[in-house]
């Protein structure tokens, strides 16, 4: 009787004849998270989320790379969006190495929980410090569950609750997905990276722990310090990943919206505007920026791509400034906004003022294709701040690897206001700059480190305990007694975390 309810082992085919099968037919061959997270760019990033905590490598290991590589395992190749930011294979997995290293940064500006006394923030220090990084690798794999098709070989329907994918596997985009719905479905998955051990350390903590449930709820507006924290780190990969690399615009899928926006702004520049005119033109080439009148630019943007019958243009000018904004392919003003005043003059002596907006020409140009530079100027009005220079955004990996020893000499002695009390308009591009130049050079690694770059967990070195910041001297520094007693409760908390560990 029970041999009705017996299969039988079904006969699998070799390794490498199910692999050709599947690379034949489209589909993807799943990967384990060692294979994923070998790339020598996610062996930077995950370098640097090690250099911002303050942890052994054996600690590291349990809190951060164990979740981090169930992360991958589950992600695998998906992209983080169909047409926006990281959408490409493997982009799910980019951004959200991505958004832990800048998260770890912002955290690093603020002595959480807010209000606390000194001794209790100390503290608390390492579980805020983790929960800022689980929250910014959450916020996103909720994608995985309600925005993606996904069919393993022989259709059937596999879903991320299911586990990580172990056979060969190809993807869609859901028609008519709802845009929101990803932030509550992350519930659905947070437990298949985060353990129930981590679990109960956070929820010791019941400020950090109400925050932490908001974000994985997709409720930031609740969420307080946590769920801001988020949400710039998302904004500072996305504008990274748009905006940094003209290639990277060019490599989206044709249907892209930042593709078509580049590919007509390059038309436009070629077919149709004027550039460095004696007097009247449509934009100036000056060595560091390109700069284009505003209306003219968009109002015939906006026409080009509705003549090529392009769906989803934006209804009116501002909304083009925005949506470039938005895809970093214009460079704020001091204020954050899209439009620059400045007034432009020649070398004949004419001169006028417009509202501009600013470009970098490595996005239009290749460096051999640059028309001359403009034989004028172009001078941002004194009251809008700022200069002419145009210098472009520093790529997250290479330029914005410029951190200085004060990072770490000099922590924060005292809380800042939060992000959401503080004047966006006076912040916005400071911030936004920091955030996009953040990820700075790595100290000078221990010797035993040195042996042990590619993340592999190390036994501990007694008397060699990574810090993320030296005390700063008492002479120098009045606060020096108060660093010095966090710094001790800091280690009460490192403590906690080796509990957890053994």
């Amino acid at each position: 009787m029970l041999r009705l309810f017996q299969r039988k082992a079904a006969v699998l085919p070799p390794v490498a004849a199910v692999t050709e099968t599947a690379l034949s037919k489209g589909l993807l061959q799943p990967k384990p998270a060692a294979e994923l997270l070998a790339t020598p760019r996610r062996q930077k990033l995950l370098e640097h989320i090690w250099q911002r905590t303050s942890l052994s490598r054996k600690q590291f290991h349990t809190l951060y790379r164990v979740p981090l590589e169930r992360y991958a395992d589950l992600v695998q190749q998906f992209p983080a969006s169909e047409s926006h930011h990281h959408a490409y294979l493997g982009g799910m997995l980019d951004h959200g190495l991505e958004i832990v290293a800048f998260a770890l940064k912002l955290r690093q500006s603020h002595l959480l929980p807010a209000g606390a006394s000194p001794e209790d923030q100390a503290a608390q220090a390492e579980a805020w410090t983790a929960a800022v990084a689980y929250a910014a690798l959450l916020h996103d794999i909720g994608k995985i569950a309600v925005d993606l098709h996904v069919e393993l070989q022989g259709g059937r329907i596999w879903h991320p609750w299911h586990g990580p994918l172990n056979q060969p596997y190809r993807f869609r985009h859901r028609e008519g997905r709802e845009y929101r719905l990803h932030g509550a479905a992350t519930g659905l998955l947070y437990t298949r990276i985060l353990d129930s051990a981590a679990l109960d350390w956070l929820s010791g903590y019941p400020a950090l722990w109400s925050q932490l449930l908001y974000v994985l709820s997709g409720q930031y507006e609740h969420a307080d310090m946590l769920g801001e924290l988020v949400v710039q780190a998302d904004r500072a990969s996305v504008a990274q990943e748009l905006g940094g690399d003209p290639a990277k615009v060019m490599a989206a899928p044709k249907h892209a919206l930042q593709r078509k926006l580049l590919e007509g702004l390059r038309y436009l520049l070629k077919e149709q505007l004027k550039l460095n005119q004696p007097e009247a033109s449509d934009g100036w080439l000056t060595e560091d920026a390109l700069w284009l009148v505003s209306k003219t630019v968009s109002d015939k943007l906006r026409a080009h791509l509705l003549s090529q019958g392009i769906d989803g243009i934006p209804a009116n000018n501002s909304a083009v400034f925005n949506v470039l904004q938005e895809h970093s392919m214009l460079q704020p003003a001091p204020d954050g906004k899209a439009i620059w005043r400045a007034t432009v003059t020649s070398s004949n002596g004419w001169s006028h003022a417009f509202t501009l907006l600013r470009l970098s020409p490595a996005l239009i140009w290749e460096a051999g294709e640059r028309p001359a530079a403009y034989a004028g100027t172009v001078l941002v009005d004194a009251d809008q701040g700022g200069d002419a220079t145009g210098e472009s955004a520093p790529d997250l990996l290479e330029s914005a690897m410029q951190d200085t020893a004060d990072d770490r000499a000099n922590p924060p002695l005292e809380s800042k206001p939060s992000l959401s009390t503080q004047s966006v308009a006076k912040n916005a591009p400071d911030m936004m700059d920091e955030l996009l130049a953040m990820i700075g050079a790595p100290d000078q690694p221990k010797a035993d480190d040195q042996e042990n770059s590619s993340f592999q967990p190390t036994p501990d070195t007694p008397g060699k305990r990574h810090q993320v910041s030296e005390s700063v001297p008492a002479k120098k520094n009045p606060m020096a007694t108060s660093t010095q007693l966090s710094r001790m409760s800091r280690m009460a908390s490192q403590l906690k975390c080796q509990l957890i560990i053994s």
